[in-house]
């Protein structure tokens, strides 16, 4: 049967290091057979008798599983970089922090901007032109094979480092963005998303899936769900800094408020609504292996991840007849265009157009 628990991270210390010229996070904790099994049911260690120490390759896998900080940049990576060429890199992430920007954007600026600096050499970043910069943008397309959405990403960190950190304001007014491919959310419908929930009977679990749904949530959002965040008088719930760091109310479905009154009388949450065995937010990596895990178990075969579940919020309100601007607020997006891309999925005047196949 597959491990459905959490690591129990108070058993170990975590270290980042290097064995034999690779980047490894040591893992630290009493001599102890039972310890040992715990940490195998999770990851693969491996042992060093010169170090006489246990350890992991060091890669995001492992950082999120044991709640350590992301690294920006790996060492080869900095290594690509000449040395005239370092202080702007320097520079750049210096201005992201100041601004308050996200972790995420710092870790993909950081490397998109990484990859024109490997590639430049010793050239000088800030003596750049325009006419420069399109060749290179040419180059990751027609050498690097890079796509659509890759190169909207690398456009977004170069487009950062020359008008926010140089202040060059035009000099990307010459330059063309790829048109990017329209893709849909993918949702489930009703019936797949009731035997989700019936097929998942932990209570934790169960619980976990259903507020993503009912509330159409992130799934950053659900594990940073605090229970101070949640008032039953007036059902709403704090969603508080989400996506661009801005807090919104969200509606709690009065169908699970007998549950969730349950859940916490087991469980006994004491700051997270959902938490390890030993404290602690409930990490990302578990919340998306409980729905991957009642995916399975329910038999539905769609590629999607615990994000669905918040398509399937959006879809199933419009369906229901909720206005967008109501669904807008609700999911916490800027742009009523981005909550208008649901509209594409429910297009009731689309579905009823017959097929010339079926009159034959």
């Amino acid at each position: 049967m597959k491990n459905t628990q959490t690591l129990n991270l108070n058993l170990f210390r975590f270290e980042i290091g290097t064995h034999k010229e690779n980047n490894v996070i040591w893992i630290h904790f009493p001599k102890n057979f039972d310890v040992l099994k715990h940490l195998k049911s999770f990851t693969k260690p491996r042992w060093s008798q010169s170090q006489l120490c246990w350890y992991v390759p060091d890669k995001i896998h492992y950082r999120d599983l044991f709640n350590l900080e992301k690294k920006i940049l790996g060492k080869q990576a900095l290594l690509q970089i000449h040395p005239i060429n370092l202080h702007a890199l320097t520079e750049l992430q210096n201005e992201i922090i100041l601004r308050g920007l996200s972790q995420n954007t710092l870790r993909s600026y950081s490397t998109e901007f990484a990859q024109l600096l490997s590639t430049i050499k010793d050239f000088p970043v800030e003596n750049l032109t325009s006419e420069k910069i399109k060749a290179y943008l040419l180059y990751c397309v027609t050498d690097l094979g890079v796509s659509e959405n890759y190169l909207h990403s690398r456009i977004n960190a170069l487009k950062f480092y020359f008008e926010k950190v140089l202040r060059r304001e035009k000099i990307f007014l010459e330059i063309p963005r790829p048109k990017k491919p329209e893709i849909l959310p993918k949702s489930l419908n009703p019936s797949e998303i009731a035997k989700i929930i019936s097929v998942t009977e932990n209570a934790k679990h169960q619980t976990i899936i259903k507020l993503c749904y009912g509330m159409g949530l992130r799934v950053s959002e659900i594990v940073n769900l605090k229970i101070e965040d949640i008032d039953s008088k007036s059902m709403r719930v704090l969603i508080s800094k989400a996506k661009g760091k801005k807090d919104r109310y969200v509606n709690l479905p009065e169908s699970i408020l007998p549950q969730l009154r349950d859940y916490y009388r087991e469980f006994r949450p004491k700051e997270f609504l959902f938490e390890g065995q030993d404290g602690g937010k409930y990490s990302v990596r578990s919340a998306q292996n409980v729905f991957k895990n009642a995916m399975k178990k329910a038999g539905i075969h769609k590629t999607v991840g615990i994000h669905s579940l918040r398509h399937s919020y959006a879809t199933h309100l419009l369906e229901y007849g909720t206005d967008i601007s109501l669904i807008q607020k609700l999911l916490g997006h800027n742009q009523i265009s981005t909550t208008l891309n649901y509209t594409k999925i429910v297009d009731k005047h689309l579905r009823k157009v017959e097929s010339p196949l079926d009159r034959l």
